[in-house]
């Protein structure tokens, strides 16, 4: 089973490159499933057909699914809420204070996350292909189980302060809820299941958050196994004539930012161009055609080695440890880096996660870190070096 996840900023793409490579792994005769998570729910348009919340065969072996996550909001999450809800209020929070404690931010998203999960558990797929929302709310959904999961470690502090009935029901129900975030958690961090694919369009600007966007999921632990460049012009060839020109002009500056992201680090055959058309490209034959010019005689799984550097990598050095964090960063990066306890703080452009420290470096003191573009190296010093 492989899930492909397909995210980029709004507007470059990413449901009709998803649905053509969902379309593209069915033509070889592979059960898919393409799902769509992006409350836009243009996935039907894309395959011209009416979608629901339940898989719908729109080709011979392409399934294709829209989720309602404000339906599985209200379906899903309710009696879990009032069986909260009812428990605060019997150990003494009082019903405003209980009901504000189960109003978790963003649920509805890690609901969505889940269905997807369930749907790739159950049914007879051998790939799961997600067009996900745009990268904003798709880096939100990323990180939500393990925000979740912490916030749900505090409402259990909370309550266990408390005594009297109903604090077992509590405790019970957080920890399902936690059991099962964690389990999400570890499904996205597996990168043998588990690929996201970043759509953009060949402009500074998308680039620029693009690569953003590949730290904060070097930061999750999530692998990326492709870069979709969509909408190309064409080349002019020997044409003639102002639309001539500009259309070079144009093409020019999309070229160079192809090149500035492989200077930048990133590998070129984790690079695919894809020509924009005149036509928009609804339907199967559409997609298909799409599909062909992206992966040609290639399998569209193939994300290029599936070796994947460690986040966290420990080498000893003669008056202790260097931490070596493995992200992708470039000269304009805003790295912010501290100590929590036992974990480190790592803020890069505004994308924060706690890391625990191996434990082996717990007892060290550190004393600098530098950054370079294959990500942070912190030195650590041995607490005995002190002395």
């Amino acid at each position: 089973m492989r899930i492909l996840l397909f995210t980029g900023k709004g507007g470059v793409g990413k449901t009709t490159l998803a649905a053509a490579t969902a379309a593209g792994l069915a033509r070889q005769g592979r059960k898919t499933l393409v799902v769509s998570t992006d409350p836009a729910h243009s996935l039907g348009d894309a395959v011209d057909r009416p979608l629901t919340g339940e898989p719908a065969e729109v080709a011979d072996g392409l399934y294709a699914v829209q989720i309602d996550a404000r339906g599985l909001l209200d379906e899903s999450w309710a009696d879990l809420r009032e069986q909260v809800r009812h428990a605060l209020a019997g150990v003494g929070v009082d019903s405003l204070d209980a009901a504000e404690l189960t109003v978790l931010p963003g649920v509805d998203e890690v609901l969505a996350l889940g269905e997807v999960r369930r749907l790739a558990a159950n049914g007879p797929w051998d790939t799961v292909v997600v067009d996900c929302g745009p990268t904003a709310e798709t880096l939100r959904l990323l990180a939500l189980p393990e925000a979740i999961a912490g916030y749900l470690r505090k409402l259990v502090v909370r309550q266990s302060r408390f005594a009297g009935r109903g604090r077992g029901a509590t405790a019970d129900a957080v920890r399902r809820l936690g059991a099962h975030l964690e389990s999400l958690r570890e499904l996205l961090t597996d990168p043998a299941t588990t690929t996201v694919r970043l759509v953009l369009t060949p402009e500074r600007v998308v680039a620029a958050e693009t690569g953003r966007t590949l730290t904060s999921l070097a930061l999750r632990g999530i692998r990326v196994d492709g870069l979709v460049v969509n909408r190309l012009v064409p080349a002019p060839g020997l044409w003639r004539g102002s639309a001539a020109s500009w259309l070079r002009t144009r093409r020019r500056q999309q070229n160079q930012v192809l090149a500035d992201l492989v200077a930048s680090g990133l590998e070129q055959r984790l690079i695919r161009p894809v020509e924009h058309r005149a036509e928009e490209p609804v339907g199967l034959t559409a997609l298909l055609e799409i599909a062909g010019e992206l992966y040609g005689d290639d399998d569209p799984l193939d994300g290029g080695d599936t070796g994947v550097t460690p986040l966290l990598q420990v080498s000893e050095v003669d008056d202790g440890y260097e931490l070596r964090v493995a992200l992708p960063l470039d000269s304009q990066s805003a790295v912010d880096l501290a100590r929590v306890d036992d974990d480190l703080a790592i803020t890069v452009d505004g994308f924060r996660r706690l890391i625990a420290l191996p434990e082996l470096l717990r007892p060290c003191q550190i004393t600098g870190a530098e950054s370079d573009a294959r990500g942070l190296l912190v030195s650590l010093r041995r607490q005995e070096d002190e002395r």
